[in-house]
């Protein structure tokens, strides 16, 4: 996988294909490891404000020494926040603490905040004022994308037929086992280009006889298998390691997986529990 490939956004902005995604990554950690990411090859870093550590991602940015345009940075806006100015002071915020000048996409992080994420109400009027917010700040070039995340098709279709802008981008969790074809297809038909975070079901996938079996066929390590599976499904897989062999291998993808195994891939058992993950509300079932 070459770090030049991409995606074309709905609105004309190229996104590369391929992103490190920095979850549970450390402030004082993030720096050394986006920088050693950037050397690697990758070309597209994701970040947020609820992982605390936007400064550090900003700094490893500045140290690789690599031309800023050539460098496609994803936060996203607190799940808590859903008022319009709350909102606009949040994005300055990100702004000011990444150092950057513009961010290449800044994103709803979840339709509800986290701790009212199996609630019923959808939060449709505060996300509206977010987008809004997002709106504005892409209008004025703060932003040159915008996008949503863990948003279910009610969600989005309020932004469609309520906003101004389309989202550039729903980031969900999608991986072997665990896809989402319907919201996938939706959001597709909207436009919508669907990005995969844990594209190894946060490790649960190394524990799936048919998974490893799978990759050992293809001489690839399980991510490697996972990372591919998604992109094969036009998705955009955010991979996250601090270890650089793992880096280098997650990009190494350099093999097609026929259609009958992702038939199979397709349709391997669910994960039914995802371990000490499943406190996070994306993770429980």
């Amino acid at each position: 996988m070459k770090s030049n490939e991409t995606y074309t956004l709905n609105n004309g902005v190229n996104i590369p294909k391929l992103g490190y995604g920095t979850w549970m990554i450390a402030d004082d950690e993030a720096a050394d490891a986006v920088e050693n990411a950037i050397k690697l090859g990758y070309r597209h870093i994701d970040t947020a404000q609820a992982y605390g550590n936007e400064k550090g991602v900003g700094k490893g940015i500045k140290n690789s020494g690599l031309n800023r345009e050539k460098i496609f940075v994803t936060t996203k806006l607190a799940a808590e926040i859903k008022s319009y100015t709350e909102a606009v002071k949040a994005i300055d915020e990100s702004l000011d603490k990444m150092d950057l000048e513009y961010i290449d996409m800044m994103i709803i992080h979840s339709p509800k905040p986290w701790q009212e994420f199996k609630s019923s109400d959808r939060f449709f009027k505060g996300n509206l004022e977010a987008w809004k917010a997002l709106e504005e700040a892409y209008e004025s070039g703060k932003l040159k994308a915008i996008g949503v995340s863990n948003f279910e098709a009610e969600d989005l279709k309020n932004l469609l037929e309520n906003g101004k802008v389309t989202p550039a981008v729903n980031q969900v969790l999608a991986h072997i086992s665990n896809t989402p074809f319907e919201l996938i297809a939706y959001a597709a038909q909207n436009g919508i280009l669907t990005e995969a975070y844990s594209p190894i079901g946060h490790g649960e996938l190394f524990k799936n006889e048919e998974v490893v079996e799978m990759a050992k066929k293809y001489n690839v390590s399980v991510p490697q298998l996972g990372i591919k599976y998604d992109l094969q499904l036009g998705l955009l897989p955010l991979p996250k390691t601090q270890n650089i062999g793992h880096m280098k291998t997650n990009a190494d993808l350099n093999f097609t997986i026929t259609e009958a195994d992702m038939e199979v891939l397709k349709n391997i058992e669910p994960i039914k529990d995802y371990g000490e993950a499943s406190k996070f509300p994306v993770f429980a079932k």
